[in-house]
């Protein structure tokens, strides 16, 4: 199956079996899922998150209880805005500065106390947590369709602020799960694939992005996202 037959399977199935949690219905965005807690705290134990003092993460609803988790545990967080619709297209999320946790990792927290920064203000990443749709065991990964969560690495490529070293993670549920999914050379692959009952290293032999791929964006593409049209 092609990527977006699988996404409907997926979304058809997480709903059908009663395994999707709010927001609702799970079809058209990163799904979240009963045991994204538990998918959490199993992340936690990893080498990976234990190593890493800085953190970037998807602000979608199934990966909240890890960005919590990141500045409980005294990391910096980093989101990216949505769309990379600012030239500062990141956002800082200070565990020393921070007040509310809770409030602070939701969407709407995290712009209203996040500090907005550029690229080249970021440090180094050392961990990366992605949402998915759907994943596999030897590092492949999609996601809802709209290509920001690769084009975000690629971004921190081009500004040496992640490499071929950095791990990449995602929480997911089982039912996401497949056997193999497509991938195209500008997919991000997965080091770490955690549900609620495993953790599994991919070792994947597939390279990351080196950088941004500009013959893959269109004009219209380019001018919408500010930091691109800057470095271009």
């Amino acid at each position: 199956m092609d990527k977006e037959a699988i996404r409907q399977q997926v979304w058809d199935d997480l709903e059908d079996s009663g395994e999707a949690r709010f927001p609702f219905p799970p079809h058209g965005r990163i799904p979240n899922f009963a045991g994204a807690e538990e998918a959490a705290d199993r992340l936690q134990a990893t080498d990976a998150w234990n190593a890493a003092e800085t953190i970037k993460a998807n602000p979608d609803a199934p990966q909240l209880p890890v960005r919590r988790a990141a500045l409980r545990a005294d990391k910096t967080l980093y989101m990216a805005v949505p769309r990379l619709r600012e030239e500062q297209c990141f956002l800082e999320l200070d565990p020393t500065v921070i007040e509310d946790i809770d409030h602070a990792t939701t969407v709407g927290g995290s712009s209203e106390v996040g500090v907005p920064i550029s690229p080249e203000e970021l440090p180094e990443i050392d961990l990366i947590v992605s949402g998915s749709v759907a994943v596999d065991g030897q590092g492949g990964r999609i996601g809802k369709g709209e290509g920001y969560s690769d084009l975000e690495f690629a971004l921190l490529r081009e500004f040496d602020r992640v490499d071929e070293s950095t791990p990449v993670a995602t929480t997911v549920h089982e039912r996401q799960v497949r056997d193999s999914v497509p991938s195209d050379a500008h997919d991000v692959p997965l080091d770490l694939v955690v549900t609620p009952e495993r953790t599994t290293e991919t070792e994947s032999t597939r390279k990351k992005p080196s950088g941004i791929d500009w013959d893959e964006l269109d004009t219209e593409t380019i001018a919408e996202i500010p930091i691109l049209d800057r470095i271009q």
